[in-house]
């Protein structure tokens, strides 16, 4: 028998829904790589709506590199004002773009964003330090403690320190405090 809206407190009929194992949706389901090029698409309007804001210019870049959206943003005399010191206000910019891509799509972005080339020659800089460090730990056997760093700056680093036999890395400390300790092992 139909239920009726009576059953829910109106007067209105309502029918029943047959039971089907089927999506409701013909929508065959994203690809892993759909997903990433549609985050980064996302970005790519929230960050173009900003540079109009802020009356900037510059060209945005999309890519899909090791499982997560990269997005640049080149060719603005302001841009490096979205950097900041040491990439403070790119960092910012970029967890704010993270959550716009996340209000949009309904998952948590990994996005990675990069202004005026900044995060690519500072992971040139961190990796020469990285590789550096870890060449000295391994001749003089003593731990090098580094100085603080962000979450993007410790991978560069862990990530360099990992190429060089012999010697191994942690982080330690807490926010914003977090340090690189290379030491010699594994």
């Amino acid at each position: 028998m139909p239920k009726t809206a009576q059953d829910e407190g109106t007067d209105e009929t309502v029918a029943e829904k047959p039971a089907t194992d089927k999506p409701t949706t013909d929508k065959p389901a994203m690809s892993a790589e759909d997903q990433l090029v549609r985050e980064g698409d996302i970005a790519g309007d929230y960050l173009e709506r900003l540079l109009d804001v802020l009356d900037y210019d510059g060209d945005i870049d999309l890519d899909v590199e090791a499982g997560r959206a990269i997005v640049s943003i080149d060719g603005g005399d302001d841009l490096e004002k979205l950097v900041g010191d040491r990439g403070a206000v790119l960092e910012a910019l970029q967890e704010l773009t993270r959550l716009a891509v996340q209000q949009v799509s309904g998952s948590r972005s990994r996005l990675m964003l990069d202004i005026a080339g900044w995060r690519q020659a500072r992971r040139e800089e961190l990796t020469d330090l990285g590789t550096r460090t870890a060449k000295d730990v391994l001749s003089s056997g003593e731990s090098v403690r580094l100085r603080p760093m962000t979450p993007f700056e410790r991978k560069v680093v862990h990530d360099a320190v990992a190429r060089v036999r012999g010697v191994s890395s942690e982080s330690e400390g807490e926010e914003p405090r977090r340090q690189v300790v290379v030491f010699r092992g594994a």
